[in-house]
């Protein structure tokens, strides 16, 4: 689906937050600027509230909100560090929302819900699959 500008994407993220129940794993795919930390944030902030804080998980890894953790897998250079930085347990428990997932690949679950963002002319391209 195309997505035309970031107050799209918010909207979009926000109604698909809705049928967000935890255990539940979005893994975010896109390179750098895609929006994937926009389409975090709205669904965090429609689940959670919207004045809610959502900073990037960039440098701390992980963010938790409730039953929400958020995920920024771009600095973890291999699977053993998943562990240690709480992946397995949230995957179980939470919804579990992962920038750069593709160290995780191997572990992510079965039903695992991938959205693709993609800049295209004009906007971005969302796949979900």
């Amino acid at each position: 689906m195309f997505i035309k500008d970031v107050e799209s994407l918010r909207k979009f993220a926000a109604e698909f937050a809705a049928g967000l129940r935890a255990p539940k794993c979005v893994a975010l795919y896109g390179g750098l600027g895609a929006g994937k930390t926009e389409f975090a944030r709205a669904v965090i902030r429609a689940l959670q509230g919207p004045d809610v804080a959502v900073p990037s998980p960039t440098f701390t890894l992980v963010q938790t909100y409730g039953n929400i953790s958020h995920f920024d897998l771009y600095r973890v250079k291999n699977a053993a560090e998943l562990e240690e930085i709480g992946l397995f347990d949230a995957l179980l428990k939470d919804i579990t929302i992962i920038e750069w997932p593709e160290i995780a690949e191997g572990i992510l679950p079965e039903n695992t819900i991938r959205a693709r963002l993609e800049i295209k002319e004009g906007g971005r391209e969302l796949t979900l699959g």
